[in-house]
């Protein structure tokens, strides 16, 4: 499975960011990656997230991503993380988690985020302090 995972992921690079996307080469945000790596390995999405402004976490509020990561996908310690596993970041200590993306080899990170293509980066340690979350996507 987590092969599958980085090649669907890896087909994502260079799509341009547009928020709330999440159409391989036409647009996607990072929770549009995984929602696009979704459909390709199981068709339909177990769920919509239904509409969200670019700030959302901003004003604070519920865990929606991880929530929604622990109803559809597999939790995992940190530690246990390996390519092809979704990870969710919060920027600073009590914020809502508002990033994701998928574990790439060699401690990469395919992802998202505004004003860039879909891009495999570093996972520096200053990203890995930051992960909220570690989820593999489930065998079907």
């Amino acid at each position: 499975m987590r092969e599958r995972v980085l090649l669907a992921a890896r087909g994502f690079l260079g799509t341009p960011y547009r928020h709330q996307g999440s159409r391989r080469g036409v647009g996607c945000d990072c929770l549009g990656l995984v929602r696009g790596v979704w459909r390709e390995l199981h068709g339909a999405e177990p769920e919509e997230p239904g509409p969200y402004a670019p700030d959302w976490a901003e004003r604070g509020g519920p865990e929606r991503l991880l929530a929604a990561a622990a109803r559809h996908l597999q939790p995992l310690p940190i530690a246990a993380r390996q390519p092809g596993d979704v990870l969710v970041f919060r920027w600073r200590s009590g914020a809502v988690a508002k990033h994701c993306g998928i574990l790439d080899e060699g401690e990469r990170l395919i992802h998202a985020y505004e004003g860039m293509a879909v891009l495999s980066s570093p996972l520096v340690p200053a990203w890995t302090r930051r992960i909220a979350g570690v989820f593999r996507f489930p065998e079907r």
